[in-house]
């Protein structure tokens, strides 16, 4: 019948159509749904399912209208004030432009018609909307409308004039200290917090994109109240001041929450205090977003195709091993395959996996967890670190009898996994039967694309880079700093990789572990070292030459 309108498809619907999620993750979804009684979109998005960036072009395009990256775009302090920040934030919406009758709004959910009517009714304005994450309208809120406390004001606080501490007084305004630096932390990226004592002071510094800044010096007196909030929220031992410790924590900043692990260790001037800072929002899980060149990710995506072998990744502390390895577990059809991690922590959960954190202090360690594990009938192993020679031998033995096997390893280079693994006593024989691929990688400071400076003068990076610049390579990127990046030039990181795709030939090499002829082959294959895919990176401005002689060797 003409004029009939279509029935509104429901939202699990419209994602099954645009492809972001399966018909086996709805049915979950809806499941979690029912028992939670959350809204579908937070469900999947806790799930791991889909982003809210994804949920909110979807949004947009139901709505018929456009989808903004609030990251992208300057707003007017005039435009701003025309909602006030606490029914923005209750409506998870921001003014973006104005004009003379018009305003538009940035929204989460571009059909909540009640809250587009009260806008109207407020501003006496038209309403034009487009879609938005609600996580990045929440940010920008908050640091368009910033009325935070700051830690100065908050140690003023806490001092009398004299010096002396108000403990009568001191306990909340410590919770609201912690919390200040907790989230100056989240916004400026921090993978961790120092929380240093000194002799006469507590120095705080945070860890970004790899390099150790400071924040905030404390005095002495105040060392104790922080040092216990924090223990109190990661459920330590408060008057356990003797011995280490470690803990975990959840915290929020704007509506994104993170996890902390929290670690003690007693030093001369008191306890020694890092917290590591866990984006679970943060991670991106998918091979084509990491950058490496097409060659090597199809070398991945082969390996991790294979029923069986290993695929290693090596590099020190923090260059992002795990999230590679998670990145590869996400691309296996856990539908059709059983995968188990060990894991110590577990870091981010993964769908249809079946994570175990290994547990030293009651004997569950990576290789009695893993001949455990074995008898789990599994398809696909991730062990978190090989560093021991009895967990070498059984992934080496695992790999063998048929299963797939992730694990990271800390050697400088790719092909320092070969030594190693023969060094920890695996026959060379079966490494080089079951050896599939090795990564090695680390983590570059990417430039501010805000500020980072083109500089012509090739000549000279071509003096101390040599054959490493490519020869069509037309300009290279310095840091400047600004307001973005807090003046430092750098905003994240970016990783660089070196892959060993293992083939008969370098297979042959392995018995006698000749690196000298592995490293001939691989250069003769077109592998990349470290320091070139850095020097690739840098000439496509992702980050800076000076930056990558600082975290790889030229070799």
């Amino acid at each position: 019948m003409e004029g009939t309108q279509k029935p509104k498809k429901r939202f699990g619907d419209q994602l099954l159509e645009a492809g972001l999620i399966s018909s086996g993750q709805l049915d979950l979804a809806l499941l979690e749904q029912r028992r939670s009684g959350k809204l579908l979109g937070t469900v999947l998005q806790e799930l791991g399912f889909v982003t809210e960036q994804e949920i909110s072009a979807l949004l947009a395009q139901a709505a018929e209208t456009d989808a903004i990256d609030l990251q992208k775009i300057e707003i007017d302090p005039a435009t701003l004030e025309r909602v006030p920040f606490e029914l923005a934030q209750e409506l998870s919406l921001i003014p973006v432009k104005s004009d003379s009758d018009r305003l538009t709004v940035a929204m989460a959910d571009p059909f909540d018609v009640e809250a587009i009517d009260r806008v109207e009714r407020l501003t006496h304005m038209l309403v034009d909307v487009v879609a938005a994450s609600g996580q990045e309208i929440q940010e920008l809120l908050l640091k368009s409308h910033d009325k935070s406390e700051t830690v100065e004001r908050l140690i003023q606080e806490l001092m009398k004039v004299d010096g002396s501490t108000q403990p009568e007084d001191a306990e909340a305004p410590v919770i609201r200290l912690v919390n200040v630096m907790l989230a100056d932390a989240a916004q400026r990226g921090a993978s961790d917090i120092h929380v240093e004592p000194d002799e006469k002071t507590l120095r705080i510094r945070f860890r970004i994109d790899g390099v150790l800044q400071p924040y905030v010096i404390i005095p002495k007196d105040l060392q104790d109240n922080v040092v216990a909030r924090i223990k109190v929220m990661a459920g330590l031992d408060v008057s356990e001041t003797r011995l280490p410790q470690d803990g975990r924590s959840n915290f929020s900043s704007g509506r994104k929450r993170y996890n902390l692990r929290v670690s003690t260790l007693p030093t001369s001037f008191g306890e020694s205090v890092v917290l590591r800072i866990l984006d679970r929002g943060g991670i991106m899980l998918d091979i084509d977003s990491m950058g490496m060149r097409p060659v090597d990710s199809d070398a991945l995506r082969g390996s991790i195709a294979s029923p069986y072998g290993m695929i290693l990744v090596t590099g020190p502390t923090g260059s992002g091993k795990t999230t590679t390895l998670y990145t590869a577990l996400k691309e296996i059809d856990k539908l059709q395959r059983s995968v188990f991690t060990l894991e110590d922590p577990i870091e981010y959960r993964l769908e249809y996996t079946r994570q175990t954190q290994v547990n030293e202090k009651i004997g569950l360690t990576f290789d009695s967890g893993l001949r455990t594990l074995l008898r789990q009938d599994p398809d696909v192993i991730f062990v978190g670190e090989t560093r021991d020679s009895e967990t070498a031998q059984l992934i080496v033995r695992a790999a063998l009898t048929g299963h797939l096997v992730l694990s990271s390893m800390h050697t400088s280079d790719s092909i320092g996994a070969i030594p190693r693994l023969l060094d920890l006593g695996a026959e060379p024989s079966m490494v080089a039967s079951t050896l599939k691929l090795v990564i090695a990688q680390r983590l570059a400071r990417r430039l501010c694309p805000h500020c980072r400076e083109a500089t012509n003068d090739l000549d000279y990076y071509k003096s101390i880079v040599g054959d490493a610049l490519p020869a069509d390579a037309t300009s290279l990127y310095t840091p400047k700093g600004c307001p973005e990046c807090f003046g430092k030039g750098y905003r994240g990181r970016t990783p660089i990789f070196e892959t060993l795709w293992i083939d008969d030939e370098i297979k042959a090499q392995i018995p006698s572990a000749n690196v000298a002829e592995i490293s001939r082959l691989m250069a003769e294959k077109g592998m990349n070292t470290l320091f070139q895919d850095g020097i690739r990176r840098a000439v496509n401005g992702e980050t800076s030459v000076e930056e990558v002689f600082r975290i790889a060797n030229k070799s």
